[in-house]
């Protein structure tokens, strides 16, 4: 079973060059969808239903903003939107599919603090209620994995410039923190799990500065498995090379 998060900047700008068709070569089983901006009826649902896929949907009230979507082959028998938390739940942050009691895929697209004072503030109000709420669906559902976009390269080998970038949005002291609490209490990273020492892999890149074709990238993208999963785990990976927005891909394979 192979299951891929990957975040689009805008799901209409990434089918324009070429999602689809990637989606349809490569067959992968759940497809984790962030930063959709779109609204499910501004998209042609046919494009994924044509290659198999079952369309889940969760988008922010305001429109062009945020949003998370799954994709998946398989009947879930549960879905779930939000977390329940209406400040939340009202930007499209949180989805999760559950597949009897086998596995349960929660799709996540945290919030990013780079815009200011008060986005970083909320991040972080979001971090301090995310944690609780993740534990307590492990404890209903012990398969489970969180995937998506973190906002958060947790150590220096995760980042190109660790020291330029220490007092920025995303690797500060204080959220850098909250990620080791988070693998600390019952989550794997599941790429550093099969690659702890791999440097130069990342999963998003700026615009600027011609910075994905220099490779000064940040890993912020994430398949947190929890230890329940541990022995399902066969692989995870990072698709530096596909290049549908300024993230790409990133894929945890289980055997379950």
């Amino acid at each position: 079973m192979k299951i891929i998060s990957y975040n689009l900047n805008g799901i209409r700008s990434a089918i324009d060059k070429g999602l689809v068709q990637w989606l349809q070569q490569t067959n992968y089983d759940v497809v984790c969808l962030q930063e959709t901006k779109a609204q499910p009826e501004q998209i042609d649902q046919s494009l994924f239903e044509n290659i198999g896929y079952q369309c889940y949907w969760h988008s922010a009230e305001k429109k062009g903003y945020s949003g998370v979507a799954t994709l998946t082959k398989i009947t879930p028998t549960n879905v779930v939107y939000g977390c329940g938390i209406p400040e939340y739940d009202r930007e499209g942050r949180i989805l999760r599919l559950d597949f009897g009691n086998d596995l349960s895929v929660m799709n996540v697209y945290l919030p990013s603090g780079s815009s200011g004072e008060e986005r970083q503030a909320f991040k972080m109000q979001f971090l301090d209620h995310f944690l609780p709420y993740c534990t307590t669906v492990k404890n209903e559902c012990p398969n489970l994995l969180i995937g998506g976009d973190y906002n958060i390269c947790h150590q220096p080998i995760d980042i190109h410039d660790p020291v330029g970038n220490k007092k920025s949005s995303g690797f500060l002291p204080e959220e850098r923190e909250w990620m080791t609490h988070f693998f600390d209490h019952g989550f794997i990273d599941t790429f550093r799990y099969f690659y702890p020492d791999l440097a130069h892999q990342y999963s998003w890149w700026s615009f600027r500065f011609n910075a994905r074709t220099k490779n000064k990238g940040w890993r912020i993208d994430y398949w947190a498995a929890a230890t329940a999963l541990q022995p399902y785990l066969q692989n995870a990976q990072i698709f530096m090379d596909v290049k549908h927005a300024d993230h790409c891909p990133v894929m945890v394979e289980l055997k379950m």
